[in-house]
């Protein structure tokens, strides 16, 4: 029998697949479970299951190339007599393929199969659908080549997944994890929400570093395509225009913010951290500001997962979800913060690490911009726009005049459940407890 591996939809808001690699070459051996092909989703880059044994007999989509969710991208033989028939097969008009009676039947091309998906979701998750754990391919490979059996391994990785790392402990080649390493992020319980994506306004992932933007190479006149990334920024953008929003700016005294800064840095802190904790603390005496909104009515989350905005070296940009950003202290965020840029930027986010955020924070304050209004991702009801902090003259209580650092925060909400009060009081209470209680972030 030969049988075909469809595109899987990685996500909710995925419409088509990039391949970016194949694992498996035209006449391997495939093994039920086992990776061929690497897929780029319009935020990362995910392994694909064969749900078949047999040997990959023909790719259809290339490395490179692009194909609709439910595409067949490549067929596996059952045997190796029948890998030349599979060759001929994939060369066939659609119409004969569909009527040939040697290919398993196919769905529409408007959805991906049960078995695929289920394949998607498993990658996307840390476990396929029989509960069996996921593996890197690299983690695969090393495996096989230090003689490390699996079968008993527990993964580091995101929900369980094997990674190398895990592989060259067993083998005894790698030091231990330190006991100040990050956990892994809690994932919490499933929302009713729709995706967060990216949301339009560039951002940094920190105030001492810029990423290189693609854009500094396109020559004049040149149109660039654009990627997988890019494209899902214009669905969600066009997507926006649709929900009713106001702005509400604020300016935040940060002279108190800046000595705590100072002081923890040298610890691995970051200002995004301290923001996000902030944030997330502010967002735990209002919790309007972290719902969103349905047909149902007013949905409030059951957790506080904060999304901050990064942009990414080739194009776009993502957000990457504090997760539990109020329970966490200020150390352990700045650790989870800096892993999730750091496999954002490689395309090795999760897809809860990306799609569970429940408010955004976008800091443009890095490129030295004072304020700007940010774009409200959809499945959210606020996102936060903060500039740079500078020293200002300001009146003082006293009737005098001082320099005070100040940094300009806008909040873009959806009119449709927060009012300018609820914006308002959020705003004053972030104020408050970043100009008055800072050291708090640090409990």
């Amino acid at each position: 029998m030969i049988n075909e591996i469809f595109m899987p939809a990685l996500s909710s808001t995925m419409t088509e697949g990039k391949i970016v690699s194949w694992v498996k070459a035209p006449g391997d051996k495939v093994e039920k479970g086992e990776t061929v092909v690497i897929v780029e989703s319009d935020k990362a880059d995910m392994d694909v299951e064969s749900f078949y044994e047999g040997y990959l007999a023909t790719i259809m989509v290339a490395a490179g190339e692009s194909a609709g969710v439910g595409n067949a991208i490549a067929l596996v033989a059952e045997t190796e007599a029948e890998i030349e028939q599979a060759k001929q097969q994939a060369n066939q008009p659609a119409s004969q393929a569909a009527s040939s009676p040697a290919v398993a039947a196919a769905p529409a091309q408007t959805a991906a199969p049960e078995s695929e998906l289920a394949v998607a979701n498993g990658v996307a998750n840390g476990s396929g659908a029989s509960g069996r754990t996921i593996i890197s391919p690299r983690a695969r490979k090393l495996a096989k080549d230090l003689k490390v059996d699996l079968s008993g391994l527990k993964g580091s990785g995101p929900h369980g997944r094997i990674v190398a790392e895990d592989v060259e402990r067993a083998a005894g080649t790698s030091a231990p994890v330190s006991p100040t390493a990050p956990a892994p992020l809690a994932v919490p319980a499933a929302s009713t929400a729709p995706a967060a994506p990216a949301v339009a306004a560039v951002a940094a992932a920190s105030r001492t570093s810029a990423p290189v933007m693609p854009h500094a190479t396109a020559q004049p006149g040149q149109v660039v395509a654009l990627n997988t990334l890019q494209q899902a920024v214009v669905r969600n953008m066009n997507q926006s225009l649709q929900v009713p929003v106001f702005r509400v700016g604020y300016s935040i005294t940060t002279d108190e913010l800046d000595r705590l800064y100072k002081q923890i840095k040298p610890k691995g802190v970051t200002m995004t951290a301290l923001l996000a904790k902030a944030v997330a603390l502010t967002l735990q005496k209002h919790p309007i500001l972290n719902a969103f909104y349905s047909e149902q009515g007013i949905n409030y989350r059951s957790s506080i997962n904060v999304a901050v905005a990064v942009a990414m070296e080739d194009g776009g940009l993502i957000t990457p979800v504090l997760q539990a950003a109020d329970q966490l202290d200020i150390y352990s965020l700045s650790r989870s913060w800096k892993d999730l840029v750091n496999r954002a930027r490689s395309k090795q986010l999760q897809p809860d690490e990306y799609s569970s955020g429940g408010f955004t924070i976008s800091n443009l304050g890095m490129f030295g911009v004072d304020r700007f209004d940010a774009i409200l991702p959809p499945g959210q009801g606020a996102i936060l726009a903060v500039g740079a902090s500078r020293p200002q003259m300001v009146a003082t209580g006293d009737g005098q005049f001082g320099i005070r650092s100040q940094m300009q925060v806008n909040l873009t909400c959806d009119h449709r459940i927060i009012y300018g009060a609820d914006a308002a009081s959020f705003l004053k209470s972030l104020a408050k407890l970043i100009e008055t209680n800072a050291q708090s972030l640090t409990l």
